[in-house]
């Protein structure tokens, strides 16, 4: 999801609304912004840098699944109960970025519910699109070798 999806498809007064929860940080390339089962209490706008997005195997190194930019939204786990992040994530180059407070957020988008609809909508499409990447991204790395059939059980 870009700035543009998120910031601009809101309604009238949403978008200087939802920046009052925002704040400007940075990230140095190689830090872990986020682990995978830890409190989803904000989320981010990528302004500028490079994230990878990724999940933990038993017994490996994590598996980058998405690799997110210039626009990309980061984090959505701060909108659906539990609150705990479903994946990790990782500066691979340094990064500048507006960090929203997710209870701030949640708190408005709950006052506001067409606020908190075109909020909910945008993210949706984000976790479809990731759910969808991820998927094709791990069957590319533990997915049977290419030309070998998957068992009819499976």
């Amino acid at each position: 999801m870009t700035t543009t999806a998120l910031l601009h498809v809101l309604p009238p007064g949403g978008r200087e609304r939802l920046m009052e929860c925002a704040r400007d940080v940075s990230f140095p390339e190689g830090a872990r912004i986020f682990e995978e089962g830890g409190i989803a209490d904000r989320f981010w706008i990528v302004h500028t840098g490079s994230v990878n997005l990724d999940v933990q195997m038993r017994g490996e190194p994590p598996a980058t699944v998405a690799m997110l930019g210039h626009g990309d939204l980061l984090g959505w786990s701060w909108l659906v109960p539990p609150y705990t992040w479903r994946l990790g994530a990782e500066a691979t180059s340094p990064v500048r970025a507006h960090e929203f407070d997710a209870i701030a957020v949640r708190a408005l988008c709950e006052a506001d519910p067409a606020l908190g609809m075109a909020v909910t909508h945008q993210v949706l499409e984000v976790v479809a699109h990731r759910l969808q990447s991820t998927r094709m991204r791990l069957l590319d790395l533990y997915g049977p070798p290419t030309g070998h059939r998957m068992p009819t059980w499976v």
